[in-house]
């Protein structure tokens, strides 16, 4: 593939952020979209700390808004669509998430496919592969498997990333540019924070430092190094397959309390605080009545999650950093960047 602009959507998040730097890194010059030019310098001066960022540039475009995204394509032959919703808690009205998360992905690729863009990566997530199952399912999801929107308990946020994976696709089937296609499916993103502007996932690992939790919910996670996500879309654009891979971004399902381990063995004094033990289930439903994190993962309560991406695997040549060394990861930059 020729060393080509990639547009790369609201390039101030933190997947975001590294899918500029391995593109940067690996020669691609980059446009990024913001919503504000105000932050354009910020993500700039951020980047500049661990890439050459000459070839870095920013265009003023906002999802829930037609504006801007013709001009942000022009010269661009790809387009990594990781803007998207990632709150904290869960709004009372899903259509909050749901309508800017499928809107705006159709509007980024109708834009795309006006501009003659060649590919187009799809920041989705596992949130839209392993929810509204039976309660009692043992086969590790894989990726034919998709999430069942209509099913009880499939928070905002899953409903959100499946439909707007599902709208994607849809599109896809009848567009008639030659525009190829793909899904980026990660699970729950470690790995190092950039810098103070930090994202959701990571809060929970800046929690377990501060030691806000007594114990580790039980509660298992698929998880990934966010440099393996961003080394994901480099090589969705780039391998030679049929429009629609869906690849799912998982190293190893770990338990939280797993996660704390490596962190607390790693770390040493500097994670003293870092739970040692599990939490009992009925203290973090009791935190979830106050607690909005927690909140969210009281469903998952002993929930032994299973993946099975070989296919993801074979398909981009990929070997996933240790789950973790992702934790541990995040923790330490965490700690560097002095927000713990």
């Amino acid at each position: 593939m020729s060393q080509s602009t990639t547009l790369i959507t609201g390039i101030s998040g933190f997947i975001a952020r590294h899918c500029a730097l391995e593109m940067l890194r690996a020669g691609h010059p980059v446009r990024g979209t913001v919503r504000s030019s105000a932050k354009a310098e910020n993500v700039r001066a951020s980047l500049a700390r661990h890439a050459d960022v000459s070839a870095l540039e920013f265009a003023e475009a906002d999802l829930t808004a037609d504006t801007g995204w013709q001009a942000a394509m022009t010269g661009c032959e790809n387009v990594l669509h990781v803007a998207s919703p990632f709150p904290a808690g869960q709004p009372k009205d899903e259509q909050v998430l749901i309508r800017p998360a499928v809107e705006g992905t159709l509007r980024v690729l109708r834009a795309a496919s006006a501009a003659g863009i060649s590919r187009f990566v799809q920041t989705s997530s596992m949130v839209a592969v392993m929810y509204g199952h039976a309660p009692g399912r043992i086969a590790p999801f894989n990726e034919t498997d998709w999430t069942d929107v209509e099913a009880a308990g499939v928070t905002p946020y899953a409903k959100s990333k499946t439909l707007a994976e599902r709208a994607a696709r849809d599109f896809m089937e009848t567009d008639p540019s030659g525009m190829r296609f793909a899904s980026v499916n990660p699970g729950f993103v470690l790995g190092p924070a950039l810098d103070e502007d930090i994202g959701t996932s990571a809060e929970v690992i800046q929690m377990f430092l501060r030691g806000k939790y007594p114990g580790a919910p039980r509660i298992s996670m698929p998880i990934v190094d966010v440099r393996d996500i961003a080394k994901m879309h480099r090589l969705a654009l780039e391998v030679d397959a049929p429009s629609g891979g869906r690849y799912l971004g998982v190293s190893e399902v770990l338990w939280m309390l797993e996660v704390a381990q490596a962190i607390r063995a790693d770390l040493g004094p500097q994670a003293r605080k870092v739970p040692s033990r599990q939490l009992p289930d009925w203290m973090l439903r009791i935190v979830g009545i106050f607690d909005p994190v927690a909140r969210q993962v009281v469903p998952e309560l002993g929930r032994e999650l299973k993946v099975d991406n070989t296919v993801t695997r074979k398909a981009l040549g990929i070997d996933f950093i240790p789950a973790s060394d992702a934790a541990v990861a995040m923790a330490r930059s965490l700690i560097e960047l002095e927000l713990v």
